[in-house]
């Protein structure tokens, strides 16, 4: 594998991603940020270049120091050619498969690739399959022949207006990861309040605030750029704030030009129908 080290490699890398859209999207995503300030450390790997079939991002070795940390031993992958990407991605010096680790990808066709690694080195993998949205704006900017006008929501997708006297948007500071990492359902732990903590420090974060000044209602960014680990107090669950605060988010993140995109558990009905603003989706590991 071939390290892309340089600052003009990694926006080469960005738009020839782009041209893959939407396959691209979670592998595009991450580029995209670490031609911003790469506040994760991450590290672009090609099996060739300029004329690249396989992309594999992930931290540098110093950060994957933990073999139980799968929060940090994450791997983003886009593949031109994933029926014969198998050899690649089973190197060790690719993906560390001593590890706990997570693998994420836009290609469902991936999906038999990891698992014929899983039968040839003898370990347990764990599939989720889900939705992976884009928001109408990033779709309308990135790839407008997928945007289909007569399935647009009437309207601009503004939900209804909140209590603003009760209620005010903020941002979430380092002391408020305890409270998102209670409530998210693959935290709870020690690595995942620390991991939190980084999403905060380093990505820009939405939040309501309740008549007590504390967060009732969030939403975060992980080192893809994907919204992630939207969550909302129980007693001020059943009011749709998420829908308010993804309205804000959107109409901020498009103003520093990122795209916006966030995955949904292909079983999860209620948020599927709740997602107003999102609407073009690809399948995703």
């Amino acid at each position: 594998m071939f390290l892309l080290q340089s600052p003009q490699m990694l926006q080469l890398l960005e738009k020839s991603l782009k041209k893959s859209l939407p396959e691209s999207l979670k592998v595009y995503g991450t580029v995209f940020h670490m031609n911003q300030k790469n506040p994760f450390k991450l590290k672009a790997l090609v099996d060739k270049w300029p004329d690249f079939t396989t992309v594999v991002i992930c931290p540098q070795e110093q950060e994957m120091v933990d073999d139980s940390d799968h929060y940090t031993n994450t791997y983003q992958i886009y593949s031109k050619d994933p029926e014969n990407c198998q050899e690649l991605l089973g190197e060790p010096e690719v993906i560390n498969w001593k590890q706990h680790l997570q693998i994420q990808s836009s290609q469902s066709s991936l999906n038999e690739v990891i698992q014929n690694l899983a039968a040839t080195k003898s370990f347990q993998v764990r599939q989720t399959q889900c939705f992976l949205y884009m928001s109408f704006d990033t779709v309308k900017k990135l790839i407008p022949s997928l945007l289909d006008v007569r399935n647009l929501p009437p309207g601009d997708g503004k939900p209804k207006a909140m209590d603003q006297e009760m209620l005010k948007f903020s941002s979430l500071d380092v002391t408020h990861a305890a409270l998102v990492n209670e409530i998210w359902h693959f935290g709870g732990n020690e690595r995942s309040r620390r991991f939190i903590e980084r999403y905060i420090q380093n990505f820009p974060t939405f939040c309501l605030l309740g008549p007590e000044g504390t967060p009732v209602s969030w939403s975060l960014m992980d080192q893809t750029g994907e919204i992630r680990m939207a969550g909302t107090v129980p007693e001020y669950r059943g009011r749709d704030l998420i829908s308010c605060l993804n309205y804000t988010r959107s109409q901020a993140l498009k103003k520093l030009g990122f795209p916006i995109y966030a995955h949904v558990d292909k079983n999860n009905i209620v948020v599927l129908k709740k997602n107003i603003q999102f609407g073009i989706y690809s399948p995703a590991l």
